[in-house]
């Protein structure tokens, strides 16, 4: 691994960035042209002891999965997120699979713009790969979870405490469009083996999923009306919108309000009240 060579990679996508592009304030006191390195590990999760590290060629080789959350931070291209990997002497995981997919550079622009409404983006398999502080309060955070169960859809059909976070009376309604979803998803992929082992697994694990898929009913999940259940504020009445990449894969949902209702006065209160120690798992 050449530290070297990483430290300053780093610290020149870190001075491209204005805190504005992140949805930070801008003081009149920065000594630096883009990010600070403690921003940066905010906005990466990770300790400013630990990036700073990074930053002066030295410390421990980084895992996949820093390199993951550090290119989100840094809003690497493509290229650029390659490029981080082989410096750090790490396989170039794939573009788009999994909930350690890189995410989109258009929609996490996006995402950065939405601050006042719960925003988050997922892969096609409802994989969520960011969120922002307001969709964290809203719905949890995301399980950190790889393989199948990263998959809402799989845990929504396998493990019942998923359900939770949606009122009884809606869980019909959202089997039905989970799977409707996910057989548009299936023929777009055109049999790919990562959706075909899902639906043989579900098939198998669940009859209310098998009985499901077998109406063929499809329509990508484009918009939705939820009820979401909060442990501080009660059922939470709102509106699911999506944004899909050029590609499909990845999903930009935001959550929002008519002006003047209920919904829209509880979404005010997330901020006062924080993120919530949700243990169910997140819903999209």
């Amino acid at each position: 691994m050449n530290l070297s060579a990483l430290a300053a990679f780093l610290k020149s996508r870190r001075d491209r960035i204005r805190p504005s592009d992140v949805g930070l304030p801008t003081g009149p006191r920065r000594r630096v042209p883009g990010l600070r390195r403690e921003e940066v590990a905010q906005l990466a999760g990770l300790s400013a002891d630990y990036y700073t590290e990074l930053e002066r060629g030295r410390g421990a080789q980084p895992s996949a999965q820093v390199l993951v959350v550090l290119a989100r931070a840094l809003r690497l291209d493509g290229d650029e997120r390659d490029h981080l990997f082989h410096l750090a002497d790490r396989p170039v995981p794939p573009a788009a699979h999994g909930p350690t997919a890189h995410v989109q550079p258009g929609l996490l622009g996006l995402l950065d713009q939405l601050t006042a409404t719960p925003a988050q983006v997922i892969t096609d398999l409802h994989e969520t790969l960011v969120q922002n502080p307001l969709a964290a309060a809203l719905i949890g955070r995301a399980p950190a979870l790889r393989g199948p169960r990263a998959s809402l859809v799989f845990r929504w059909f396998t493990e019942p405490g998923t359900r939770s976070l949606y009122p009884p009376e809606d869980h019909a309604h959202h089997s039905r469009v989970f799977v409707a979803d996910l057989q548009a998803v299936a023929a777009r992929r055109g049999g790919d083996r990562e959706v075909s082992r899902m639906v043989a697994v579900l098939r198998e694990r669940s009859r209310e999923f098998a009985a499901l898929w077998d109406t063929h009913d499809v329509a990508l999940r484009r918009a939705d009306h939820k009820r979401i259940v909060h442990p501080a504020l009660g059922v939470v009445e709102l509106d699911c919108h999506s944004l899909f990449s050029e590609d499909g894969r990845q999903r930009l949902l935001w959550f929002s309000a008519p002006p003047g209702s209920e919904g829209a006065a509880q979404l005010s209160l997330l901020s006062v009240i924080g993120t919530q120690d949700m243990t169910a798992s997140t819903p999209a």
